[in-house]
């Protein structure tokens, strides 16, 4: 005999929210590394579980990470998830703020020009260089002694 499959009527279907799209960007400076998410809301920043002032005590690194947004016109239209870590507090804020712009370069291809041009998109190619053999550091040598 043939069974017959029972059909649920629509209303008894599970309505699943709709997933919210995140878009990511990884920025580096010095040995520091963000993994920068950001996703359409009410403008959140959070830093490593943290909120923006508490992360970046100084006033000089908050200011840069807010550099992108107010060029690109998406301050508070955002939220801004961050993972950073390596380097010093600096270094880290060099590397959200270029994290941050691949990111909007990703989520609105029209804003490449004016991040670019705000060298916002340029990889800060300076590290610290290593120690050489024969050497007390990079390029401090020992003392010579000629007797």
């Amino acid at each position: 005999m043939a069974e017959q499959a029972t059909v649920l009527p629509v209303e008894v279907i599970p309505q699943v929210p709709a997933k919210r799209t995140y878009v990511w960007g990884t920025g580096r400076r010095k040995t520091a590394v963000a993994r920068v998410r950001i996703a359409p809301g009410s403008g959140k920043i959070e830093i490593n579980g943290r909120t923006l002032n508490d992360y970046f005590t100084s006033e000089r690194d908050r200011k840069a990470l807010f550099g992108p947004l107010e060029v690109t016109n998406t301050g508070g239209k955002l939220d801004i998830w961050v993972n950073s870590n390596g380097g010093g507090l600096m270094g880290q804020a060099g590397a959200v703020v270029m994290g941050l712009s691949r990111a909007l370069v990703k989520y609105d291809p029209t804003t490449e020009v004016s991040l670019r041009n705000g060298s916002f998109l340029t990889r800060d190619s300076r590290m610290k260089e290593r120690k050489k053999y024969g050497q007390r550091g990079a390029r401090r040598r020992f003392q010579f002694s000629k007797r």
